[in-house]
């Protein structure tokens, strides 16, 4: 399935969601300091980690199956 997804579909999803929201700090951003400094600890920032990065992790893994397979 996840071959049928463009990348342009794909990369779109990542941007909006990645820096969503927009004001003061995206999320991403935001929960990747938390990791770096040891801080991320309640689930919910957790669950908002993986769900903002999801398409990012989407992206690799097209490009890793269509690579080696």
């Amino acid at each position: 399935m996840l071959e049928k997804i463009p990348y342009s579909t794909l990369i779109i999803v990542a941007i909006l969601l990645g820096l969503a929201p927009f004001r003061p700090m995206p999320h991403l951003f935001e929960k990747l300091i938390m990791l770096y400094k040891g801080t991320l600890n309640r689930p919910i920032d957790i669950f908002d980690l993986f769900l903002h990065s999801s398409p990012i992790i989407l992206i690799i893994v097209k490009f890793v199956m269509e690579r080696y397979h």
